[in-house]
C-alpha cells in the first residue's frame, strides 16, 4: 500500500512501525517540543502533498494532535485505539500491528468532509445517542469510535470528529448497535 501524503508522527520508531506496514514517508515531530526546522518540513509537505496526522493515542498524542491541527485544518487524520497500540503497558504507533496501521491510515485516506460545511450531526444527537451526558458515555464514545475509526475524544471533539469524517447516520446508528 502506497501512501502519498506524509505522514506525521512523534518518532523514529513510530517511522520504523509505517515503514514496515506501507511504503510512505514520515516527519517526526520527536514529542511536543517542534522545531522551527520540522515546522518548515510540515509548511512544505501541507502544502505539496498533504500531510496525515498519526500520533499515539495517549494524552501526548492528543496534545501534539491538537497543535498539528490548529496549524494544519485541512490535514488528514489516522487514528488507532488504544487497545491496537498497546504492549506490556506501553501505549504507541510502533506497538500496532502493520494491519492495524495500515487499516487506520486506509480510513484517513478516504476520510472526506462534508461538501458544504455543514454539521451533520449536533451536540443533541450525542445526546440522544447516549454519548455525552450519562455515567458511560466515555466508555461509549471509545466503542464508537474504535468501530468507526476515528479515534477517541471527549463529547465536544467526538461531535467534531463524526462531521468532519463524513460519517453517516446509518454507520454511527450501526457503531452504536454493536455496543448494546
Amino acid at each position: 500500500m502506497r501512501i502519498k501524503e506524509i505522514i506525521v508522527v512523534e518518532g523514529r520508531d513510530d517511522t520504523a512501525a509505517i515503514k514496515k506496514s506501507v511504503d510512505a514517508v514520515t516527519i517526526e515531530t520527536h514529542g511536543y517540543g517542534i522545531t522551527e526546522r520540522t515546522w518548515s518540513l510540515l509548511d512544505k509537505a501541507y502544502e505539496e502533498t498533504g500531510i496525515i496526522v498519526f500520533t499515539d493515542p495517549d494524552h501526548a498524542g492528543r496534545q501534539i494532535r491538537r497543535r498539528l491541527m490548529e496549524r494544519f485544518p485541512k490535514a488528514k487524520e489516522a487514528f488507532l485505539d488504544r487497545s491496537d497500540a498497546e504492549k506490556d503497558g506501553d501505549i504507541g504507533i510502533e506497538n500496532a500491528s502493520p494491519d492495524s496501521i495500515r487499516a487506520a491510515l486506509q480510513r484517513a485516506c478516504c476520510s472526506v468532509e462534508t461538501e458544504t460545511g455543514a454539521q451533520r450531526f449536533t451536540m443533541e444527537d450525542m445526546i440522544s445517542a447516549g454519548l455525552v451526558g450519562q455515567a458511560d458515555s466515555a466508555a461509549r464514545r471509545q466503542a464508537v469510535g474504535k468501530s468507526l475509526g476515528i479515534g477517541y475524544g471527549n463529547g465536544r471533539s467526538f461531535l467534531q470528529k463524526l462531521n468532519k469524517f463524513g460519517v453517516t447516520a446509518d454507520e454511527l446508528r450501526r457503531a452504536i448497535g454493536e455496543i448494546r
